[in-house]
């Protein structure tokens, strides 16, 4: 993220002054509104034996490839609770956020970074890892000013198409941003969303309407705060709006449906240039025949069928029929060779 540019204006991991700014007032120690830290922390066996000045590589931690180049700033200490209290809004060890953060290393090492790689991701993905610059130019040369981004680790159902397709009415068109980073088990491989989604798009959405691409950031599951870095990062890309959805970026119950719709309401001024495209609850009505969300829709809960990405997956493993209210043929028929070559999907 930091050697694609996605994370301007950090020019490296953060020091003490900008970690707990950003904990505390979601803005680094200069005033640039910065909602979530960027930090590199380390067992204190390993920060111990460096010292400020000294340039250290960056290895991956699977491969080993060296990605770049950390020039040593400063080493500190961090105040776990707090961190894990004002970004995830709470210190339960259950929630995978703070779990990370509790069995990090015990010293936090600050300074620029020189990007020697960006990884396997450019050639692994090539046509749809775009950077920062690559989106502004695409998006340039379609004639867009006004982009909404789309977040999604899923392949898309029809709920995931008609909230794309609500921010398409309001802006030129719609980037379709997918994750790249680990997979949760249970995850469709990115190879397969791509393919998934490329085909609703080309089925059902007019042409220069919207565009794929992806970025290898992993989840936090840090709910609103989470929405705001979102909205950060895709500003860098060039996008004007984020679709947020209902518990965008959450996990388990410990956000309100609407919360990350609502911390946008309360940041200062000119904070945030990305504006949040809020949309309500989508679900299929079948007394409107047709996607609906939980602002417009009159009728009774017992004529709406709720359309999720865990639901379509159990569906698909099972070999059960999705419905076509559900998702796309044109999208099942892909996931469905995918569960079959797993040894799964086929119809008892």
């Amino acid at each position: 993220m930091l050697g694609m540019g996605a994370y301007t204006p950090l020019d490296g991991f953060m020091g003490y002054d900008d970690w707990r700014s950003s904990v505390t007032d979601m803005k680094l120690a200069n005033g640039v509104f910065w909602p979530i830290p960027i930090t590199l922390s380390l067992a204190s066996s390993i920060a111990d034996s460096l010292t400020v000045g000294e340039e250290v590589a960056l290895a991956d931690a699977d491969s080993g490839q060296v990605l770049g180049q950390l020039k040593v700033r400063e080493k500190y200490v961090i105040d776990r609770d707090l961190e894990c209290e004002r970004v995830f809004r709470t210190t339960d060890p259950k929630h995978p956020g703070v779990e990370k953060v509790m069995r990090q290393g015990e010293i936090n090492v600050s300074g620029p970074v020189t990007a020697l790689s960006e990884g396997e991701y450019p050639e692994k993905y090539k046509g749809l890892y775009l950077r920062p610059e690559e989106a502004r130019r695409e998006f340039q040369a379609r004639g867009w000013t006004q982009v909404a981004a789309f977040q999604t680790r899923n392949p898309m159902h029809r709920s995931h198409e008609h909230l794309a397709k609500i921010a398409a009415e309001v802006t030129d068109g719609v980037f379709i941003h997918q994750v790249l980073g680990k997979l949760k088990a249970g995850d469709i491989p990115a190879e397969v969303r791509t393919r998934a989604i490329q085909a609703m798009i080309d089925n059902y959405f007019k042409p220069n309407i919207a565009i794929q691409a992806g970025y290898p950031i992993e989840m936090r599951y840090a709910g609103p705060r989470e929405a705001l870095i979102h909205a950060l990062i895709r500003q860098n890309f060039g996008c004007s709006h984020l679709v947020v959805g209902r518990d965008h970026a959450g996990v388990g119950s410990y956000y309100g449906p609407l919360d990350a719709q609502h911390i946008f309401d309360g940041l200062w001024e000119r904070a945030l240039l990305c504006k949040p495209i809020k949309i309500d609850v989508t679900f299929y009505c079948y007394c409107c025949a047709g996607m609906a969300t939980g602002k417009t829709c009159p009728h009774d809960p017992k004529d709406h069928l709720s359309v999720s990405g865990t639901r379509q997956r159990e569906m698909l493993s099972r070999g059960e029929e999705v419905p076509a209210e559900f998702s796309r043929p044109e999208v099942i028929a892909i996931l469905r060779e995918y569960y079959k070559s797993l040894g799964t999907g086929e119809a008892s």
